[in-house]
C-alpha cells in the first residue's frame, strides 16, 4: 500500500504530468461549454403565442393560443410565458394588449380580480368623469384604447371674428378610463359590441366644467387626438395647453358658484 501512496506521489509531482492534467481539464472544460452552446443553438422550445390581437382586459382563451418552436438560443426573455398553464383563466392586463403573432409576457397577464371591477374607482378626489361622444372615425377607426393618454384639441368657427376657424390643444395628456359604444358596451371588453360611441376619462374638476360648457358652444367640436407608445408611458400632468382657447370658452358663459 505504501508503495502505490508513494508511486501516486511521485506521478503528481511530476511537472509533465501537471501538465498533462492541466491540458486534458481545460479540453473537458472547452467540450463542455462548446456543447452547451450548441445545445442552445439547436435545442428548441415550444412557445405559445396570439393567433389574434388580444385587446386590454380581454380574457385570454385557448382559441386564441397557438404555438412556435423557437430555440432557446433566441429565448432570451424571462418575461415570456412558456407554460400554457401559466395563461389559464388569465386576462389581458389594464393599458396593454397582445399583438397578433406576438409571444404573451408575465407582465401582460393577469387574475380577473386585477381588473378594475368599476371605472370610477381609482379616480382621484378632486377629480371628476367626464364623457365625451365620439365615432369610429374621430377614434381613429376605434383605435383609441383604455388606458390610452390621449390630448383634447377644439375646432371652432368664431362668428364674432370673421368666420375665423379657431383650432388648438385644449388639455394634454388624459387618461382613457374605458371605451364605450352606443349601447354602452364596453368595446374593449365585450366582443358584441359595436363602434366607439363615448370615450369615458377623468379630468380635474374645473376641467370638467370648461369642457361641460365647450359642449354647449354653438359650432364647437371637441375631437379626442391620440399619441404614441411613449406619451403613454410616460404620461405628463393633465394640463390646460391653451389659454386662449380656454379663456374664449370661459367668455361664452357665465360661469355659477359652485354649491357643492
Amino acid at each position: 500500500m505504501g508503495n502505490i501512496v508513494a508511486t501516486l506521489k511521485r506521478f503528481i509531482s511530476n511537472k509533465n504530468t501537471v501538465t498533462i492534467l492541466a491540458v486534458l481539464a481545460g479540453v473537458i472544460i472547452l467540450w463542455y461549454f462548446y456543447n452547451y452552446r450548441v445545445n442552445q443553438a439547436i435545442t428548441t422550445v415550444r412557445v405559445p403565442y396570439a393567433v389574434e390581437r388580444i385587446d386590454t382586459t380581454r380574457k385570454i382563451e385557448s382559441d386564441n393560443i397557438e404555438y412556435r418552436e423557437i430555440t432557446r438560443s433566441t429565448l432570451n426573455d424571462n418575461d415570456i410565458v412558456t407554460d400554457i398553464n401559466q395563461l389559464q383563466d388569465k386576462y389581458v392586463c389594464m393599458g396593454t394588449s397582445i399583438p397578433a403573432n406576438g409571444f404573451f409576457h408575465t407582465s401582460q397577464v393577469c387574475e380577473e380580480t386585477d381588473l378594475p371591477s368599476s371605472v370610477l374607482q381609482g379616480i382621484p378626489d378632486g377629480y371628476t368623469a367626464f364623457d365625451l361622444p365620439v365615432s369610429a372615425n374621430t377614434t381613429y377607426a376605434n383605435s383609441i384604447a383604455p388606458g390610452d393618454y390621449i390630448d383634447l384639441y377644439i375646432i371652432v368657427r368664431d362668428r364674432e371674428n370673421d368666420n375665423k376657424i379657431l383650432f388648438g390643444k385644449l388639455i394634454e395628456s388624459i387618461e382613457v378610463l374605458v371605451v364605450r359604444d352606443s349601447s354602452n358596451r364596453d368595446v374593449f371588453w365585450d366582443q358584441s359590441a359595436g363602434d366607439s360611441a363615448h370615450l369615458l376619462f377623468a379630468v380635474p374638476d374645473d376641467y370638467f366644467k370648461l369642457l361641460m360648457v365647450a359642449q354647449q358652444v354653438t359650432g364647437l367640436t371637441i375631437r379626442p387626438v391620440p399619441r404614441n407608445g411613449s406619451y403613454t408611458q410616460h404620461p405628463g400632468e393633465t394640463q390646460i395647453s391653451s389659454q386662449d382657447l380656454y379663456s374664449y370658452i370661459i367668455n361664452q358663459s357665465v360661469m355659477l358658484g359652485d354649491e357643492g
